[in-house]
This record gives C-alpha cells, structure tokens and sequence, in this order.
C-alpha cells in the first residue's frame, strides 16, 4: 500500500464475530482522500462497529485497514490520528468550554499560548466565538454538539468520525448542524467517515453513501444514484416509500397492469428484454381525470401532509403511493386515472 493515490482510508477483507454471530463478513470498502462518506442501514447491520473498528475501538477478526496507505489494523486509537464526533457529545461538565475543547491538545502537550490560538480557531469554525469561559450546563444542545466538533477539529486529525452525532437534536437542530459539518469538512478538506440510520441526514452531507445490511455492503454510491438506480429490491424499499410492481421491458417500451409507456433512461439499468420489476416513486405519479382504460385506479386513502397529500390508490388489484400537490388534487375524488414520470421510475431484476 502506498499513499500515492486518493485511497485514504481502506478496509481490505474486514471480518468481525462475536462469538457465532458473525456481524462484518468479508467486507472490502475504500474512501477518498478529502471525502466524506456516510455508513447508512438498519439497526443490527453493522455501521457502527465498522467505525468502531476503524477508530481502533474493535479489532477485526481478520483483515486490514490502512489509513493514508499506514497499516494501523493491530495500532491503538491514540496512534491512528482519528477523532469521534458521539452522539452523547461527551463533553465534560466540570470543565469550561475552552478547557473542553483544548483538552486533546493538552494531552498531547501542547503550549499554553498555542493552545489557546487553536481552541480560539477551533471555536471560530464552528461559530461559538466567545464561548471559551462558559459551562455546559450554560448551553443549548446544538451548542453542545457544535462544542464537541470543535474538540474533534483543533486536533486537525487525518480522519474524522462521526456516530449518529445528530439524534439527540430536534429537527430544526438537525437540519442547521448537517449544514455546519458538510461545511466544515468540505472546506477543510477532513477525510471523514459519518454513521447514521437516517436517510435524510446521510444523503446531506455525504459525497457517497453506502448502504449496509447484515454485515454486508448492498451498494456504494452518490445519494441520486442511489435513490433513482437502486440495485436490490432491499435497497429500493429502504431508500424512501416505492411501489413495486411486476413489468415487461422491450427496449425502453415498459409495460405494467396492461399500461405501456415509454422509460427513456431503461438502459442504465442494464436489463435483459423480458420480465422486470418496476419501481415507482410516490412523487412519480400524476393523477388526472382522463387515460386509458388501464390507466385508471381508485382512491382507498388521502392524508394531508401540509405540502402534499400522501394517497393510497388501488391500481389493478394493487397498491399504489402517490404525493400529490394540494393545489391539484380533490380528496372528494374517488376515481382517477395514472400517469407516470420516467424520474423516480427505476427498474430491478425480478428474482
């Protein structure tokens, strides 16, 4: 291994068991210098200890992980130059903010007065300039959790990971810490590795997502690909709300429930002519007053969702999900007929 290339942090081979259990099997995975990448899946799946395991919290069963082309499978935490952003923040209350945020570099022991320059830094980045003398207890959970990133940061480490750092926020928080960390690790260039179970937040901040299941990789991928081209039927059920439905495909001609229509992007799914799976998004679906005989369907559900109505229609004996905007759609309506867009249509392999 070497660092020439943009392989910062790889894991070649990777098993991990606890006893019988096996909870990583054979797992290869490669991150780019400079990227940030998010683990994505189920509870149980394995997301964590892969990070785990790359802090050097775990050791693999068997296996190698190499971080800027260094073996540092068999290494400590404390010699792989990583920092962990938790989801309990961590942070110490007997201490101020300041004394928090500087307590790696004293550990590592740093200067007084450069100590003092960094945390200052530190703090500035992640907008809490001002806050070295105050308490925990003195600020807000997004405060906190800002306080902890800051703590990561001043250590400027080769990798930066993050353990579901945003559940214990509410939405709103959420949302503006998201924003603050793409930022940060976009501007400064942090090779980071971010561990959520929430697809919203992975496909926020990531420059690919991996999406795991039972210790295994389903798919590695930028988050449009991943939500327009999944490659499993898992993966298109657990990546948002999709119908599936039995189809047939002829060239780019798709035909469901009797309907053909026309898929122009079908090749990308690289699909032999015959049958398929077809998914539909909620949001590629229009419901209108006129269509063919094979088109038509009836209202079982409408909910309002503020910017939608999420419906619930029977389509050929089946059900079918849709989004509809509300300036459009009548919830006295009852009968309607479908009409698909080919965004948010994805084809599968019928097993």
């Amino acid at each position: 291994m070497t660092n020439q290339n943009d392989n910062f942090l790889v894991l070649k081979n990777i098993n991990k068991t606890f006893g019988k259990s096996v909870v990583i099997d054979d797992l290869d995975l490669v991150i780019k210098r400079g990227t940030m990448v998010t683990l994505l899946g189920p509870s149980g799946c394995g997301k964590t200890t892969i990070l785990r395991l790359v802090a050097g919290l775990e050791n693999p069963t068997s296996g190698q992980i190499f971080i800027d082309g260094e073996d540092v499978t068999k290494s400590s935490i404390q010699n792989r130059d990583i920092c962990i952003v938790f989801q309990s923040y961590a942070l110490f209350p007997h201490m101020s903010i300041g004394d928090n945020v500087g307590y790696g570099l004293r550990m590592q022991n740093i200067a007084k007065e450069e100590r003092k320059q960094r945390i200052r830094e530190a703090l500035e980045l992640v907008d809490l300039a001002g806050f070295e003398d105050r308490f925990v207890d003195q600020i807000s959970g997004g405060q906190q959790q800002r306080v902890a990133l800051a703590r990561a940061l001043v250590l400027k480490p080769k990798v930066l990971l993050f353990d579901e750092p945003l559940s214990n926020l509410d939405a709103n928080l959420r949302r503006s810490m998201r924003e603050k960390i793409r930022e940060l690790q976009q501007s400064l260039s942090i090779t980071s590795l971010y561990v959520t179970h929430d697809q919203t937040e992975a496909f926020a901040v990531s420059d690919e997502v991996i999406v795991m299941n039972k210790g295994k990789i389903v798919q590695k991928a930028p988050a449009k690909e991943l939500y327009q081209q999944p490659n499993s039927l898992f993966l298109a059920n657990f990546m948002g709300e999709s119908s599936i439905f039995n189809g047939q495909l002829q060239g780019n001609q798709v035909t469901l429930n009797g309907f053909q229509f026309t898929l122009p992007n079908a090749q990308q799914f690289n699909l032999p002519n015959g049958d398929c799976l077809v998914g539909i998004r909620p949001e590629a679906v229009t419901l209108k007053e006129t269509g063919e005989p094979s088109q038509q369907c009836s209202i079982k559900t409408a909910v309002y969702m503020g910017n939608h109505w999420e419906i619930v229609a029977d389509w050929a004996g089946q059900d079918l999900l849709i989004n509809a905007n509300p300036e459009v759609f009548n919830p006295e309506q009852k009968q309607a007929y479908v009409h698909l867009s080919s965004h948010g249509v994805f084809l599968l392999k019928k097993e």
